[in-house]
């Protein structure tokens, strides 16, 4: 790391990555796969740390579904407990008295009250049972409104669409080395303009004799492209400028390097700034290897096919 040092110290730090340069965070990611921050908050109660909106905004597509589908279950067989609580000899029109099936028979009918489907042939006849239906069937309100808007806030919540290969290469680059990754639009039908995209690296180095965290942006071959209609091969170029200059595997480990990228650029469709972050820790760069080649012509030369499968291929050199 000797001749590192030397081109580390005449470097400018980036001080404004709001990461910390304490050694105590060693070891660990500053920034997921998936562009998330590699953190968790403690010292206040989960009420006040925990967001339903942006909870229910955030996370998968499955998971949304089952969280609807479980609320939706429970909500009614709470409201089942109580009409059999209340009593059913206030509902006219059960047909059956076995157990089971009169139990199946209240759910149902607080599924249609929950719904204000309401089919009719199972009718509260009791003050008892009418308040609880007239508060599931607020409540049904509430909650298909409130379902309608997180269904709404997910499907035009602006959102970047991108993929980025599994590693970060350095390759063969002119007569020297450089640093490679390389991310994709994966949708067909969303057009990115004025993409940009900053790299920052954080390390470790000793400093009045103390390990400390600093952060520096990685000078690229290209920072900004006026359309993203293929995928983009980052470039760092590895000269003597570069605080990679030399650096092996085994040195990047030792200083505990990552990478870390933030994509900026404008969505023709939500017609709005979208981003993405993205990072590579020292164990994700590959040395000695290239990227391969990841779009073709169609067989009959009238237009370019992208392989989005092989965003991550490459091969030793």
């Amino acid at each position: 790391m000797a001749n590192n040092s030397k081109i580390i110290s005449k470097l400018k730090a980036n001080n404004d990555t709001g990461f910390s340069n304490k050694n105590d965070t060693a070891n660990n990611r500053f920034v997921n796969k998936d562009g998330s921050y590699n953190l968790r908050k403690t010292g206040l109660g989960i009420l006040s740390r925990f967001s339903i909106f942006q909870f229910m905004l955030t996370i998968p597509r499955w998971k949304f579904i089952g969280v609807i589908i479980l609320f939706y279950a429970f909500i009614n067989l709470g409201f089942t407990c109580v009409y059999l609580l209340v009593g059913t000899d206030q509902l006219q029109g059960m047909i059956s008295a076995e157990p089971w099936v009169k139990f199946k028979e209240v759910f149902f009918f607080s599924t249609q009250t929950f719904t204000t489907v309401g089919y009719g042939r199972v009718n509260p006849l009791g003050d008892g049972i009418n308040i609880v239906a007239s508060l599931e069937a607020l409540t049904g309100l509430l909650s298909l409104a409130i379902a309608t808007g997180l269904i709404y806030g997910r499907f035009a919540r602006p959102r970047a669409y991108l993929i980025f290969s599994e590693n970060a290469l350095i390759s063969p680059f002119k007569d020297i080395t450089a640093l490679m990754f390389r991310f994709v639009n994966y949708k067909d039908n969303h057009s990115l303009t004025e993409v940009e995209v900053k790299v920052n690296v954080g390390l470790r180095v000793q400093e009045n004799g103390e390990w400390v965290y600093k952060y520096y942006t990685l000078a690229l071959e290209r920072d900004k492209v006026e359309s993203l209609p293929m995928n983009w091969t980052v470039v760092h170029p590895i000269d003597e400028s570069s605080l990679f200059y030399g650096m092996t595997h085994e040195e990047m480990k030792a200083a505990d390097v990552e990478i870390y990228v933030l994509i900026r650029g404008f969505d023709d469709v939500f017609s709005d700034m979208v981003q993405q972050r993205c990072s590579y820790t020292y164990h994700e760069i590959l040395f000695n290897h290239k990227f391969s080649r990841m779009f073709k012509e169609s067989e009959d030369g009238s237009t370019t096919i992208l392989e989005l499968d092989k965003l991550s291929a490459h091969h030793a050199v």
